[in-house]
């Protein structure tokens, strides 16, 4: 009979320092800080936006419904009163259904913004019971620190660990992230944000099936709300006493290493600070899966020349592109066809424009589309690829190519979205006026666009997390 040592080891090195980094008190420079206002402004228009969406709207509200929970965490844009819990699950979800806030691209990818229903709803929750918690009152200020820790968090790890070639959703690192902060504003210690940080790795994380053909599906609009709800239940059950599991990533055999991660090793590609904050990617003008934004941005520039006589078009992109959104045959829903690369470029020749609008039946059946889509050749460019992964370039390179009929061609490439670092200035004021669009509510925007117009954020130091959210309520 085989024999194990049971000498429990000290946690893993990864949970260490993610717990460390919580803990350590931070010193926002004057970029991450600036770009945390524009990224809680961006993800709260975001919110409204999908607010008019009815698949977003039926998921909102109370577990069961008629329930009533008093002095917690009001939502965004609605009438709702909810646990943190719930709180956590509806926020991210209304930010991310239009796939519209801002994203992070590396080996994996994601949306370090989908933190952001985490770190509200345990704010509000904790400052509108302050007595249960040594008195603590959050501010807008200790809002935008958190979210740069989480933004950190996500996208640190993400960058050298592919979750999604192994079949793993991408929100395991908006579980891990918001896990870890959250736990530190319900007070924890440090032992205890390890001990939940352990836990998310155990945690049977999500499978990719639902962002891919041929199942793609409304769940990728709330799988982050179901993983920062469940972030938000991992930190109250450790600071009800749970225990931790030390070396969940690395214990041989039933470890997520080997049980999880085909034995490969989970990477920390370089230690925590501001990074990811001062290099977030926007979505500005459109709704488009990031790897296709400057795909979308060359096929406004080739509207003016589609025509009838269209032979070809060819699209070339980086990998990930290619792997995750080259999709041919039916597009079933709007999920389907925000993942499409071929739809969104269509739309784009077609119409100039791209809304959230044009993901929806009424666009999808004209018959202009499927004949624009049925000429495309998708094809990875190994130099958009090698640029996408270049750490001093960040790209998402996309060019399109049109053949027509008597053999002229017209081309576009875009290596830079709009949202990213190096178009920033560029970006900014279209970042406002998507806000404007995305906020209906006079009194929302009056809230919001502060973040826009005062350089140092001054004031968000003395506005409480409970008095930001009872003027956001709907």
């Amino acid at each position: 009979m085989s024999k194990h040592d049971n000498t429990r080891p000290n946690y893993d090195t990864i949970i260490t320092k993610i717990a460390d980094y919580v803990c350590e008190e931070i010193h926002p420079t004057p970029l991450a800080l600036k770009t945390a206002g524009y990224c809680l402004a961006d993800s709260i228009g975001c919110a409204y936006a999908a607010l008019e969406v009815e698949a977003c709207q039926k998921l909102l509200g109370p577990w069961v419904h008629g329930e009533q929970c008093s002095n917690s965490v009001y939502v965004p844009g609605t009438p709702f009163e909810l646990d943190p819990i719930k709180a956590a699950f509806d926020i991210t979800a209304l930010i991310r259904w239009l796939d519209y806030n801002d994203t992070w691209l590396a080996k994996e990818w994601g949306h370090p913004s989908d933190n952001i229903g985490a770190i509200l709803a345990s704010m509000a929750f904790v400052s509108n019971r302050s007595k249960q918690f040594s008195g603590k009152v959050f501010s807008v200020y200790h809002i935008l620190l958190a979210m740069i820790k989480a933004y950190e968090i996500q996208g640190i790890m993400a960058l050298d660990n592919a979750f999604n070639a192994k079949g793993i959703d991408h929100v395991i690192l908006v579980k891990l992230a918001s896990t870890a902060v959250v736990a530190k504003v319900l007070g924890a210690n440090k032992g205890q944000i390890k001990a939940a940080v352990s836990q998310v790795w155990l945690d049977g994380n999500s499978l990719r099936t639902y962002r891919h053909a041929p199942n793609t599906g409304s769940r990728k609009s709330w799988a982050a709300g179901d993983a920062t709800s469940r972030a938000m239940r991992i930190a109250i059950m450790t600071l009800r006493g749970e225990e931790g599991y030390p070396s969940s990533i690395t214990a041989p055999t039933w470890g997520f290493n080997d049980a999880c991660f085909g034995g490969d090793t989970v990477k920390l590609a370089h230690e925590f600070d501001q990074y990811v904050m001062e290099n977030i990617l926007f979505k500005v003008a459109y709704p488009a899966e990031f790897h296709a934004q400057t795909a979308v941005e060359c096929a406004f520039k080739l509207h003016p020349y589609v025509n009838d006589s269209i032979q070809q078009i060819r699209i070339y992109t980086q990998e990930a592109g290619n792997r995750i959104i080259n999709k041919t045959g039916m597009l079933y829903n709007f999920a389907d066809r925000d993942h499409c690369i071929q739809y969104m470029v269509a739309i784009g020749l077609l119409k100039g424009s791209l809304e959230a609008s044009d993901y929806h039946d009424e666009m999808a059946n004209d018959p202009r589309v499927d004949v624009l889509r049925d000429k495309m050749v998708v094809a990875e460019d190994p130099r958009y690829t090698e640029a996408y992964f270049d750490a001093t370039k960040r790209a998402i390179p996309n060019r399109i190519e049109i053949t027509f009929n008597d053999g002229t061609v017209k081309t576009e490439e875009s290596y830079y979205p709009l949202g990213h670092k190096n178009r920033r200035d560029e970006a900014i004021p279209e970042l406002k006026k998507k806000l404007l669009r995305n906020c209906g509510s006079k009194t929302a925007q009056d809230v919001l666009l502060p973040f826009f117009t005062d350089e140092n954020l001054s004031w968000t130091r003395d506005v409480p997390v409970t008095e930001f959210l009872a003027r956001l309520r709907g």
